[in-house]
């Protein structure tokens, strides 16, 4: 199987909904269609701090992946922030998420970052074989506050 990882396009939008839609489902999160609208339209905003990969297998797009970066008070560089990581389950362990995750790295090299990281489930098994072959989980706890909507 021939992959080949590229940014996000606007014509893709179709192919990266039933992908969202499943990384949402498995986090048993809803979002609504006016945040879905938001997301996509963040993604491909160029003056926006959101960027999007896609992974095509015989030019199908079967897997996604949204990161962004961030100034850190405890670093000289940038940290990049690998914010989703969905890939196809139908397909799931043939390297996709896989290189996915290492083109954000190689982007985030470029960028001069000094840190790619991210968050999962701890009963994400699954995902968490493929990210344990990478680096060990960090040991932090987040804690998440929701804050009321502003205008």
């Amino acid at each position: 199987m021939s992959h080949l990882v590229r940014e996000l396009r606007a014509e893709d939008k179709s192919l990266w909904l039933p992908l969202w839609q499943g990384y949402l489902t498995f986090y048993k999160a809803k979002l609504t269609t006016e945040q879905t609208e938001l997301t996509w339209g963040r993604l491909l905003d160029p003056e926006f701090n959101l960027n999007a990969l896609v992974v095509e297998c015989d030019g199908e797009i079967v897997g996604i992946t949204h990161y962004s970066f961030q100034t850190s008070t405890w670093a000289k560089n940038n940290y990049c922030y690998l914010e989703d990581l969905f890939v196809d389950p139908n397909i799931r362990g043939k390297g996709f998420g896989r290189a996915l995750i290492n083109a954000v790295k190689e982007i985030a090299e470029t960028a001069g970052s000094s840190r790619l990281y991210w968050n999962t489930d701890r009963t994400n098994e699954v995902a968490r074989k493929l990210y344990d072959s990478y680096t060990k989980e960090s040991g932090k706890v987040q804690y998440r506050i929701p804050l009321p909507a502003s205008d």
